[in-house]
């Protein structure tokens, strides 16, 4: 069956960021759980993973909304990433309820900063913007009449 995911990358803290979006969401990891780089085999020719940097996380997968699934991982320097968070990517949450789009918003936004408040917009929605603690910008449009 064909999906959808959003895939965020962290420089060391994706463990820290699911567990917080788990949280929020609820659900349980898919796929067996966290993977970790020290998970993967040696590949011939390949450099040995980095003490430092084997219980990183290689990949992780969480369902959040709708069927939408939020995947992560580490993307170490020490690997040859470099980090960005930039303006180009946000997770838009479409909430069935406002009282569920309050919640959601009150949690992804402690500790982060709120960009719109949550309003009722002239395209009918009820609707705001936050940046998470750790550099997500989310996105809430909830279609439930006050």
């Amino acid at each position: 069956m064909a999906r959808v995911c959003t895939y965020l990358n962290f420089s060391r803290n994706t463990e820290e960021a699911f567990l917080f979006y788990q949280s929020i969401f609820g659900g349980q990891f898919e796929r067996g759980g966290i993977a970790r780089f020290g998970d993967i085999p040696a590949m011939e020719g390949a450099p040995p993973i980095a003490d430092a940097d084997k219980n990183l996380v290689m990949h992780v997968e969480l369902p959040i909304l709708g069927g939408h699934m939020l995947m992560g991982t580490d993307a170490p320097e020490s690997m040859g990433f470099k980090m960005n968070f930039g303006n180009n990517v946000h997770i838009n949450l479409e909430p069935d309820t406002r009282a569920d789009t309050d919640r959601l918003f009150a949690a992804l936004s402690a500790g982060g900063t709120v960009t719109m408040p949550l309003a009722d917009m002239f395209w009918g929605s009820y609707y705001g913007s936050c940046v998470d603690r750790f550099g997500v910008q989310w996105m809430f449009n909830c279609t439930e009449k006050a």
